[in-house]
């Protein structure tokens, strides 16, 4: 039954689950290109291929919009019309940060919406405690969180960054493969970069729930919440 839905599907040029008739596609801003073959190396489907030069040639029959090759690009040329670099970067924008002299702090959650959110809407409709100082953006899966938007919530104030996404590994339950995996592998590479700076890694992490654990999320996101206390605000604030 699944192979006749994905078929139909296709045919009519929408996608299937888990955004089952999304009829949006990547959009390329080739001009600004450089060829570095991450979109095409990272996609779980083999949605891109490349010509000689590395250029992608995108092959929208096969992409399931999970917005991973968006999240790969160094670039941000990848966009889709109702999800892309500048309306999150929006989001992040939007959210106030306290002043420097308060002593509130600000942490942004990046929440996988296939089951990280789903079990955190369960734990906020349980009135399971969580921290009031956290504030939650959505996206279609973690492999599609550019790196931008960390940087971008740190240069605004923002003392802490999680990722809360599916579990990965022998028993993935990535609705996108491998998406929680490549998340974690560019959060190592920005916690270094971090250090570098005179930040500490551990103010950007990586975590992995299951759908059914909207017990646990609280007890997540508010040991989160008590390390970034602890390290108090991000020393760039006000810059």
């Amino acid at each position: 039954l699944k192979a006749i839905q994905c078929l139909e599907s296709t045919d009519r040029g929408v996608s299937v689950h888990p955004r089952s008739g999304d009829a949006s596609y990547p959009d390329f801003f080739m001009q600004r290109c450089t060829q570095c073959k991450r979109c095409t190396e990272e996609c779980p489907f083999g949605a891109l291929d490349d010509d000689e030069k590395g250029t992608p040639l995108p092959n929208n029959t096969r992409c399931r919009r999970c917005g991973t090759c968006m999240g790969s690009c160094p670039e941000r040329i990848i966009g889709f019309k109702d999800y892309n670099i500048d309306l999150i970067g929006s989001m992040i924008k939007a959210v106030e940060v306290p002043e420097e002299d308060d002593d509130r702090l600000r942490i942004i959650v990046f929440v996988c919406e296939n089951d990280a959110y789903p079990a955190l809407d369960m734990a906020g409709m349980r009135r399971n405690g969580i921290n009031h100082m956290l504030r939650f953006i959505p996206v279609r899966c973690l492999g599609s969180v550019n790196m931008a938007w960390i940087r971008d919530a740190l240069s605004a104030g923002m003392d802490g960054v999680m990722l809360l996404g599916c579990t990965y590994g022998d028993d993935y339950q990535c609705h996108f493969v491998k998406g929680s995996e490549i998340a974690n592998k560019r959060m190592e590479n920005i916690g270094d970069t971090l250090s570098t700076l005179g930040l500490e890694s551990e103010r950007c992490v990586t975590n992995q729930v299951a759908i059914t654990d909207y017990d646990k999320i609280p007890q997540i996101v508010n040991d989160f919440v008590e390390e970034i206390v602890e390290m108090g605000p991000n020393p760039f604030k006000g810059f």
